[in-house]
C-alpha cells in the first residue's frame, strides 16, 4: 500500500499548465487520456493525485518532455520569490530556500500574486504620485493594476511566450498566400486591398515625422514610413492583417488573462498582434525546421525569412509547440545606457523584474564592436552555466541630426542545448571558464566586483574611511534574515 502510494503526485498546477500549453480543453484532454472530465478537474485542483502511469501515458500521447515543462516554469517561479524574499523587508523571517522552492511548485498562481503585490509596492515605494492616485481609487472600489508592461510580460511567461492558436492562423495565412518570402510584401498588400479594402501606402518621412506606421480608418489606408525597411513593411503589413482577422482569437486569449484594466488589455493585444505577425513572415514548422537543420544560423535564417536579427532571435524564444519544441531560449534587448525594453524567455534564465542586466555580461560589449557577433559562457552565483550570443542592431534609421538608434541584443540558452547551435561548434563546453555574472548588483553576492553599481540588498554595507577596495562597496559574508 505505501508503495502505491509513492507512485502517486499532487501536480495540479503543472497538469493545468501542460494541458493550456497544449492548447487543450479539459474535455479534450480526458478524452485523449482516456479518463473522465470530472477526473481532469479534481487533478487540477490537487484533489486527485495523477499516477506516474498517467503522466507517461500523457508524455506519449502528446509527444511531451514532463520534466522539461515542468522544470523551465518551477525555476523561473522560484527566480522571481527569491527576489522578492530578498529584500530587507523580509530580513526578520528565515524562509528556507525550499519553502520557496515548494510554494513555486504547487502554487504557481500564488507566484504571481505575490510578484504583482510586490511590484505595487516597489511603485509606492519610490513615492510615484500616479500609483498614490491608484490606490486611492482602489479604496473607492476601483480595480487596482500594476505596471502594464510588466503585467503583460507575466501574462506572456505565464504563456511560456507560446501560443497555438495564432500559430495556427498564421500558417493558415500563409499556406493560401502561397508565396515566398521575398514576396510576402506584396501578396500581404493585396490581401489587404482586396479583402479588408485596405490600401498601402509608404510615405515620407516628412510626413510621418515621428511615425513610423498609421492606419487611418476613414480612408482605409495602412501608412508606412519610407525610414522602414523591407521586413519591417512586411512585418507591419502581418500586424495590420492580424488586428483585421484574429479579434476574436485575441478576445478569448485575452479573456483566459481574466480581469485587466484598460491599459495592459490594449498592450496585450498589441503584443500579440505582434506574435501573429512574426508567425505569418516565420511560419512555425517551416522556420523551426529549418532552425534545426541550420544549427540556429542566425544570419542565415534571416535571409532566407527576409527577416532581421532581432525579429529572428525573438522567433525562437517562441519555438515551444510540443510536438516540435525548439532551443529553450532567452533574449533580452537593452540601450546603451542598460535599460532592458524587450525581455522573453522560454527557458530557465531567471531575468530579474525589479533591476537592470549584469555589466558583466557582454552584450553590454556589442556597442564597443558593432559589427561583430559575440559568444560568451556565463555562470550565475549558483553555479548554473547558460551560452550566450550578442549583437548590436540598428533600427529604424533617422535623418540626418537625429539620434541613431542602438540596441543590443542577447540570446542565450541552457549550457546543455549549446551543442545544437552552429556558434558553439568547436567549443569545449564542459572546460570553457564561464564569466561569473549576477542577476543584477542588488541581488549579487560576488564579492570584490569593480564593476558593482550598488551593494547586495541581503548583506549589511560595510564602510571604512580608511580603506578603498577594488568594488566601491563593502559587504558583510553573512545573509540579512
Amino acid at each position: 500500500m505505501a508503495g502505491d502510494t509513492a507512485k502517486k503526485l499532487f501536480v495540479g498546477p503543472r497538469f493545468r499548465r501542460i494541458r493550456q500549453q497544449l492548447g487543450l480543453s479539459q474535455t479534450q484532454i480526458a478524452e485523449g487520456l482516456g479518463i473522465s472530465p470530472s477526473y481532469i478537474n479534481l487533478i487540477e485542483r490537487n484533489q486527485r493525485p495523477v499516477t506516474a502511469q498517467l503522466l507517461m501515458r500523457l508524455a506519449q500521447t502528446y509527444d511531451l518532455d514532463l520534466r522539461d515543462l515542468a522544470t523551465a516554469d518551477e525555476d523561473r517561479f522560484f527566480a522571481e520569490l527569491n527576489e522578492i524574499f530578498s529584500d530587507p523587508l523580509f530580513r526578520q523571517i528565515d524562509l528556507p530556500k525550499q519553502e520557496l522552492r515548494d510554494l513555486a511548485e504547487l502554487c504557481p498562481g500564488v507566484t504571481h500574486a505575490l510578484q504583482r503585490l510586490y511590484a505595487a509596492y516597489n511603485e509606492a515605494r519610490r513615492g510615484e504620485t500616479l500609483v498614490a492616485a491608484q490606490f486611492a481609487d482602489r479604496d473607492e472600489g476601483g480595480h487596482y493594476e500594476a505596471n502594464p508592461i510588466e503585467r503583460v510580460r507575466d501574462l506572456i511567461e505565464a504563456n511560456r511566450n507560446y501560443f497555438p492558436e495564432l500559430e495556427q492562423a498564421a500558417e493558415t495565412l500563409r499556406d493560401e498566400i502561397n508565396v515566398p518570402a521575398q514576396d510576402l510584401y506584396a501578396a500581404l498588400s493585396t490581401r489587404l486591398r482586396e479583402k479588408h479594402s485596405i490600401v498601402t501606402r509608404i510615405m515620407p518621412v516628412d510626413v510621418m515625422r515621428e511615425t513610423l506606421r498609421r492606419f487611418d480608418r476613414h480612408r482605409r489606408q495602412l501608412l508606412i514610413s519610407e525610414l522602414v525597411d523591407a521586413p519591417g513593411r512586411a512585418f507591419q503589413l502581418a500586424f495590420q492583417l492580424g488586428l483585421s482577422e484574429c479579434s476574436s482569437h485575441f478576445e478569448t486569449i485575452t479573456g483566459r488573462a481574466g480581469a485587466l484594466d484598460d491599459t495592459p488589455r490594449r498592450l496585450y493585444r498589441i503584443t500579440l498582434a505582434n506574435y501573429f505577425a512574426a508567425a505569418v513572415m516565420m511560419p512555425y514548422a517551416a522556420f523551426h525546421g529549418a532552425a534545426e537543420a541550420l544549427s540556429y544560423d542566425l544570419q542565415v535564417l534571416g535571409q532566407r525569412f527576409n527577416v532581421g536579427f532581432e525579429q529572428v532571435c525573438h522567433r525562437l524564444t517562441t519555438l515551444q509547440r510540443p510536438t516540435a519544441r525548439g532551443v529553450p531560449f532567452f533574449m533580452l534587448r537593452v540601450d546603451n545606457a542598460g535599460n532592458v525594453s524587450k525581455r522573453f524567455s522560454s527557458g530557465t534564465f531567471p531575468f530579474s523584474k525589479f533591476g537592470g542586466t549584469c555589466p558583466l555580461w557582454n552584450v553590454h560589449s556589442t556597442f564597443d564592436t558593432p559589427d561583430r557577433l559575440l559568444k560568451q559562457v556565463i555562470e550565475l552565483p549558483d553555479a548554473s552555466r547558460y551560452f550566450s550570443i550578442a549583437q548590436m542592431v540598428r533600427r529604424p534609421p533617422a535623418p540626418h541630426g537625429q539620434p541613431q538608434p542602438r540596441f543590443a541584443i542577447g540570446l542565450g540558452c541552457e549550457i546543455r542545448h549549446a551543442p545544437k547551435l552552429v556558434y558553439a561548434s568547436g567549443m569545449d563546453l564542459e572546460k570553457a571558464e564561464g564569466t561569473p555574472i549576477g542577476v543584477n548588483c542588488r541581488l549579487c553576492e560576488r564579492e570584490n566586483c569593480s564593476q558593482r553599481a550598488e551593494p547586495p540588498i541581503t548583506r549589511t554595507l560595510i564602510l571604512d574611511e580608511n580603506t578603498r577596495r577594488v568594488s566601491s562597496f563593502a559587504f558583510s559574508n553573512a545573509r540579512e534574515l
